[in-house]
């Protein structure tokens, strides 16, 4: 007798309908989700899981919707402006009309189900889409025809390339005006090589595209479609040298042949498919879902993924009896119940609600409670999730982005591609009081959500921080607490993280005697002090170089106390100390009198003695930056970062006319650096910056540094 499982049929699915009674149903979904009746769950063989990337408003979004209506997914064309799309169901992405978090959908075409994760354009919000690469076999480059290439467009085809996964070029929006076509083709191939070819093109009327890869005759606008067929074959056949000594011999090369070498052409990188599209009018979509089914690698035909532990790889097969092994590529919260959802790529073994699963190298086990499938905002309930199949788990708490769920038969951990650094930083304060606890509750959430925010406790400046890769993505963030947890911060740029050292040696002295009535205290320290290497860790180097018994040894870690008080408080402005050697070499005690207390007290007052005297100096953050930038704004950029007085060391020339501009800046001058590069390069800059090292700040911007310390603690 067949069972439920077996059948993969669902125990929630009614035609039409929405699974208002559920908690993980969103209410304002605007669009009307057909479910089949009796939801089959795929083999691993007839699973294709793509990944839309590109630069924001290329139609990413759109394409999707557009997949979902043209199969039946969905009864009515979601829209972006109209604020009814699947695939941006949150009231952020509804209200700014652009995708801030990633998004599952799924559809069948051609016998085969293609999970399909829409990912953000904007480069502040890059991170979701970052953590989604790995959850697909092929990721889909997606760029408007009339904007052509732009700077994420460009940053996710280098970092795709990376990965090596099979890549499909898709221009979007073909119905639009004034395209020079042939020189988009030029300018896409001269910067994602040659190996870009195309796999169909509009019709003259643009209304519809023309087969490139079995049909040889046709004429468009962009070139000769036997040309363009011609192309083609040859990015293909060079994946297989068997059908390349056929091609050379004259030999006709049937269609059934290229399409066997095609998912081995895709995988080699030999070929990139350019395919046309025009999301709104559903031009070319269906065209699109036929080379996805047919040309792309199934999960089987994928390279497998791969664990790491102990720098070895243990790779994973694509087989639902072999051991389960999953990807938590996405987390996300219901803005209205707060609770949680998972989304685990699959990439051996199955998961089912009955079964116990692991995280990482953890030993207690978790029940995942219902095994979902998503679409958009709506999450339905299947009975198992198989090998190349992407699901989603609800209120399991202990999941975040870049786990292992397992099954106990596996370890190591999932290699991520990195994600940038957030650099541009809001200081956070509650706008009510009481709401810290709130607040940092919330902000785990959207953390969790985000890869590329994340904030901390200053312990100098003692101020919350919070971090992005820009000043949209911080205001978008800001807004989600406001809306979602009704929670308001009020923020102010964040203190800059000096630093202070000393450049001299010195001596230091101080006797700590106090006399109350009864028993007194007492301690003398004598203590020298020097500057250590620049940058050393850790930042205090100590040494108890006591001879005879002028001060017991059991007053060392008392005496060393005092010193770290001045290490963290700072002796010129404020800020911790680093950089700096101390040896204790003599002292006094009191048989009776002497205390912890006062060696505490004995050693602080040494140490500030002597730092006085060792002309103590204030250090700045030094970051790296890679500045990315049209060839025409190199000059204003170049002496910008001079102006601010940072050193430029050298420059990358990069195809489609960017340049790259290596460059050294104090942190201090680039903190609103976001806003004046996409000023000057009209948006189509980005720059990455991390952490150097620290250098002595210039006489004239301490002096302005201490002075604002000294004011401030008179107002205090």
């Amino acid at each position: 007798m067949e069972t439920d499982a077996a059948r993969g049929q669902t125990s929630r699915s009614k035609p039409g309908t929405a699974f208002s009674d559920t908690a993980w149903y969103y209410p304002n979904a605007n669009i009307d989700t057909p479910f089949l009746e009796n939801f089959k769950v795929a083999a691993t063989s007839e699973f294709r899981n793509i990944v839309l990337l590109g630069h924001a408003g290329s139609g990413k979004t759109s394409l999707a919707e557009a997949m979902l209506h043209k199969t039946g997914a969905v009864n009515r064309l979601g829209s972006v402006d109209d604020k009814t799309s699947v695939c941006d169901y949150y009231d952020e992405e509804k209200e700014h009309q652009h995708s801030i978090q990633s998004a599952i959908v799924h559809v069948e075409h051609a016998g085969k189900t293609i999970n399909i994760i829409d990912t953000p354009g904007y480069p502040d919000f890059v991170g979701p889409a970052i953590k989604s690469i790995p959850a697909a076999e092929t990721a889909v480059i997606v760029l408007s025809a009339a904007a052509g290439i732009e700077t994420n467009t460009r940053k996710m085809f280098e970092l795709t390339s990376k990965t090596g996964m099979p890549r499909i070029i898709v221009i979007n929006k073909m119905d639009a005006e004034n395209v020079d076509f042939p020189l988009l083709i030029k300018n896409i191939q001269e910067s994602f090589g040659t190996q870009c070819r195309c796999a169909n093109l509009p019709a003259a009327d643009r209304a519809s595209v023309i087969d490139c890869i079995e049909n040889e005759s046709g004429d468009s606008p962009v070139m000769h479609v036997a040309a363009a067929h011609t192309e083609l074959i040859e990015s293909v056949i060079e994946a297989d040298d068997q059908l390349m000594e056929s091609y050379l011999a004259g030999e006709q090369i049937p269609p059934d042949r290229i399409a066997a070498v095609f998912v081995t052409a895709l995988k080699a990188g030999t070929l990139i498919p350019i395919v046309f599209t025009n999301a709104r009018a559903e031009t070319g979509i269906e065209e699109l879902l036929d080379i996805v089914a047919k040309y792309t690698p199934s999960p089987l035909q994928a390279a497998p993924a791969g664990l790491t532990k102990d720098d070895q790889v243990a790779q994973l097969n694509a087989d639902p009896q072999a051991p389960l092994a999953g990807l938590v590529f996405r987390i996300a919260f219901d803005p209205r119940s707060n609770m949680k959802y998972s989304s685990i790529r699959i990439f051996s073994g199955t998961i089912s609600s009955d079964a116990g699963i692991f995280r990482n190298d953890e030993k207690k086990s978790i029940r995942p409670g219902h095994i979902l499938k998503s679409q958009g905002p709506e999450n339905r309930e299947i009975n198992a999730g198989v090998a190349g199949d992407i699901v989603t788990l609800a209120k399991v708490d202990e999941l975040k982005t870049g786990d292992l769920i397992h099954d106990g038969r596996v370890a190591g951990e999932f290699q991520m591609p990195p994600a940038p650094e957030p650099m541009f930083s809001l200081a956070l304060e509650p706008a009510a009081r009481g709401d810290e606890q709130k607040i940092s509750s919330a902000i785990e959430k959207l953390c969790e959500e985000d890869p590329c925010f994340k904030t901390s406790r200053d312990m100098q400046t003692k101020e919350l921080v919070a971090s992005g890769l820009g000043d949209l993505h911080l205001r978008i963030m800001i807004e989600k607490m406001e809306k979602r947890y009704k929670l308001s911060v009020v923020t102010k740029e964040p203190k800059i993280p000096y630093r202070e050292t000393i450049t001299a040696k010195a001596e230091g002295h101080y006797r700590h005697k106090k006399q109350t009535g009864g028993a007194g205290q007492f301690g003398e320290v004598y203590l020298r002090v020097e500057p250590a290497e620049r940058n050393s860790d850790p930042p205090l180097q100590f040494s108890w170089d006591i001879f005879g018994a002028s001060i017991p040894g059991q007053y060392e870690p008392a005496v060393l106390k005092g010193i770290n008080d001045v290490m963290h408080s700072g002796f010129v402005a404020g800020f911790p100390i680093q950089d700096v050697s101390v040896s204790i070499y003599d002292g006094k005690h009191h048989p009776v009198d002497s205390k912890e207390v006062a060696f505490r007290a004995a050693g602080k007052g040494a140490f500030i003695d002597a730092l006085e005297k060792a002309r103590p100096v204030l250090l700045e953050p030094i970051v790296n930056m890679e500045v990315t930038v049209p060839a025409d704004n190199m000059g204003d950029i170049a002496g910008d970062l001079a102006a601010k007085r940072g050193r430029v060391s050298g420059q990358e020339v990069l195809p489609g006319n960017f340049i790259t501009i290596k460059a050294q800046v104090p942190l201090a001058e680039v903190t609103q650096y976001n806003s004046q590069l996409k000023s000057v390069t009209g948006g189509r800059g980005s720059y990455a910056m991390s952490l150097s090292h620290y250098e002595l700040v210039p006489p004239n911007v301490q002096q302005q540094i201490v002075a604002q310390y000294a004011k401030k603690k008179v107002q205090q």
